[in-house]
């Protein structure tokens, strides 16, 4: 494959190509988005919008933030009925569809069999709290970590007592994401971002709880899924996916390359081999344009982002401030499957405005030029701030802000 059939094909298999998108999107629609996807990653970061919303609005334009909240976090039976996403460590923090939450069994093992990244040594002192919030939760239904420890901290303090002292909120926190690491617990509902706990089995279809995949089918259907969603990957590029461990990622590929459900391919300009799907596309062009959040799963690699765009992206987020070369929540723009410019933004709630502090334009062979790539940024800027509920947009800095100033102002968008 040459490396332009490679790029083609990458942002193909993520859903970023064609004709503008048809809004508003069902909850199906959504749904299926999702399964495609495999996940969403969670961040708590709000600069601009949460980093779950953000890819949806990428590939299907404006939908309704809170159709997708009630595929994930019910609030009522009805809506509990229809839930079709869940929570666990995916990429990093995910929303992924319920069927797959099995395919994470042998994660949730790992983390009961050794200490993981929650428990530590911080409960060794306090092992009853584990108990001690299951049992609260499985009284009381979905509950935040502070409500966890004020239950216990009154309705439940002659057990804490029994067991030498009061149990310290911090302590109550560390157990709850010890809990959710290994499956006993996951998200309920979410108030204001805050996790609500609940017991695993009160969310989850039964079917889907008794289901226990074996380790090595697990990281065979999970390198398939990358592959799925990748289109044409390295192994490094699969297993980072799912954030897998390398010697079972390679011999998940080994395996799917023997059973014919990975084709290996050379990719030109790639020094690692390469592999994709018996079904991916391969499209002679690709169009569109997309604003992709920090966390979008075609750039959230930053080497394959590298190695496809010859794009260098770091997220200026964990940047101190004098170091931050284009801003600290920075927008990667697709233009016709190149990644064209770059726009650090921010959601001025207050003065119902998307700010832009830092637009800048790439470089690059066969770049549509500064004025097109203005005038679709301008565009595509324009209905990213009426999704948000925001009047218009502003741009202030970057040598692209005085092009992209220009097409705001044409487009009637200041």
């Amino acid at each position: 494959m040459s490396a332009a059939q490679a790029r083609r094909a990458a942002v193909a298999a993520q859903g970023l190509t064609g004709p503008a998108r048809p809004a508003p999107p069902s909850r199906r629609t959504l749904a299926a988005a999702v399964e495609r996807l495999g996940l969403l990653q969670l961040d708590s970061v709000n600069v601009a919008v949460r980093a779950h919303y953000a890819p949806l609005f990428s590939r299907l334009g404006p939908y309704d933030r809170e159709a997708l909240d009630a595929l994930a976090w019910p609030r009522t039976p009805a809506e509990a009925r229809r839930r079709t996403l869940v929570e666990y460590w995916v990429h990093e923090a995910s929303l992924l569809p319920v069927d797959d939450w099995p395919l994470f069994r042998w994660r949730m093992r790992d983390n009961a069999a050794r200490e993981n990244r929650w428990l530590g040594n911080a409960l060794d002192h306090r092992p009853d709290v584990l108990d001690a919030v299951v049992a609260a939760v499985a009284e009381h239904g979905a509950l935040e970590a502070g409500e966890i420890a004020e239950v216990l901290g009154h309705a439940g303090d002659r057990r804490a007592r029994a067991h030498g002292g009061w149990w310290q909120r911090s302590d109550v926190k560390v157990a709850c994401e010890h809990l959710f690491a290994t499956g006993v617990l996951t998200t309920g509902t979410r108030r204001g971002f805050r996790r609500a706990y609940d017991l695993a089995e009160n969310v989850l279809p039964p079917e889907v709880l008794a289901r226990e995949p074996d380790r090595d089918e697990a990281m065979r259907a999970l390198v398939a899924r990358a592959a799925t969603a990748l289109g044409v990957a390295t192994e490094p590029d699969l297993r980072d996916y799912f954030r897998l461990p390398p010697a079972e990622s390679q011999a998940a590929v080994a395996a799917l390359v023997d059973a014919g459900e990975l084709v290996p391919v050379e990719v030109e300009g790639w020094s690692a081999p390469a592999y994709r799907a018996p079904d991916a596309r391969l499209p002679r062009r690709v169009t569109g344009r997309a604003l992709l959040a920090p966390f979008d799963p075609l750039i959230w690699f930053r080497a394959r982002t590298l190695r496809i765009f010859d794009f260098h992206y770091r997220i200026g987020i964990y940047t101190p401030a004098e170091k931050r070369t284009h801003g600290y929540y920075v927008f990667p723009f697709l233009l016709d499957g190149r990644l064209v410019a770059r726009v650090d933004l921010k959601a001025d709630r207050a003065d119902r405005a998307l700010r832009v502090p830092g637009a800048f334009l790439e470089g690059g062979a066969d770049h549509p030029g500064e004025a097109a790539v203005a005038d679709a940024l301008a565009a595509e800027l324009a209905t990213m701030a009426r999704w948000l509920d925001l009047d218009g947009v502003v741009v202030e800095g970057g040598d692209l802000a005085p092009a992209l100033s220009q097409a705001v102002k044409v487009g009637g968008w200041t």
